[in-house]
């Protein structure tokens, strides 16, 4: 069963991500030690894209360097 999106976006602002505005559902995170920038779209009830769980894993890994 796939993650909802608000439990994605609560594990990034646990990671010290920082929510930048977005447009439309679009919402950007950003991170300090991050080079790029994590986009999580959709409403925050939806499950979670499998891309979206790829991009999250990334991120993480990221800044655990």
């Amino acid at each position: 069963m796939p993650r909802k999106i608000r439990e994605l976006i609560a594990e990034l602002e646990r990671a010290g991500f920082a929510e930048r505005s977005g447009k439309g559902s679009h919402r950007i995170f950003i991170h300090k030690n991050c080079l790029f920038n994590v986009v999580i779209s959709g409403r925050s009830g939806a499950d979670a894209l499998p891309y979206q769980e790829k991009d999250l894993k990334r991120a993480l890994r990221e800044i655990k360097k």
